[in-house]
């Protein structure tokens, strides 16, 4: 596994602080190659497109200007749920969910270069991302949310902390993140949060970005 996680070394730097998803459903309040840009200026280095619905050919263009842009920016870019799509733009991972592809059949495919997440809501499935050697986990939902029509089950600031002795990977906090609770997230050991309302969805995201981008571990 060593040998393997060497060549995706390069990106461990970044897998920290604000992890800006840039989820598809917004863009008809805003420009999200204009916001990938505003949080390149802001700092950022770590960005995942979402796209949940339309077709294949629309999602192929969004996310080939994101990554063109990305690339241009020093951010890590990655596609959610497709390793397709994530091929097809040679973005630099993919972000897979409970009912994706499972981590070892998506290395397969994906080969070594390229980081893969997971999606985890409990103590098993962050033990399972670890053993199945993903690159970084997502974890919660922490907080309420809406960004998902079925969201899975609240897991608390309390469930973070049961569960971050239990893997050495990267840990992003997900589910209605809130500037609010930043602080006390990066105490409990989240490596960083993971964010789309709480930028995509306010008039000062630049403000947003900063607040966001608190020293994490």
């Amino acid at each position: 596994m060593t040998s393997h996680r060497a060549s995706r070394q390069r990106f461990v730097s970044q897998l920290n602080g604000l992890y800006l998803i840039l989820d598809e459903q917004w863009s008809s309040s805003c420009s999200l190659p204009e916001v990938l840009h505003e949080a390149g200026q802001a700092g950022v280095t770590l960005v995942q497109y979402r796209y949940k619905t339309g077709s294949m050919k629309q999602a192929y263009m969004m996310a080939n200007t994101l990554r063109e842009i990305s690339n241009e920016l020093g951010i890590v870019f990655i596609v959610n749920d497709r390793c397709d799509l994530a091929m097809a733009v040679q973005a630099d991972g993919v972000h897979l969910g409970q009912a994706d592809l499972p981590v070892t059949l998506a290395r397969n495919l994906v080969g070594n270069d390229m980081l893969i997440g997971a999606s985890t809501h409990n103590l098993q499935q962050v033990e399972q991302a670890t053993a199945d050697g993903a690159d970084y986990v997502g974890f919660g939902p922490i907080f309420p949310t809406d960004t998902k029509a079925n969201p899975d089950p609240v897991v608390g600031i309390q469930g973070l902390k049961h569960i971050r002795g239990l893997t050495p990977l990267p840990v992003f906090a997900i589910g209605g993140i809130g500037i609010e609770s930043v602080a006390e997230l990066c105490e409990a050991g989240a490596n960083g949060v993971a964010v789309v309302s709480g930028i995509l969805g306010v008039l000062d995201r630049q403000q947003a970005f900063t607040q966001y981008q608190v020293p994490f571990h």
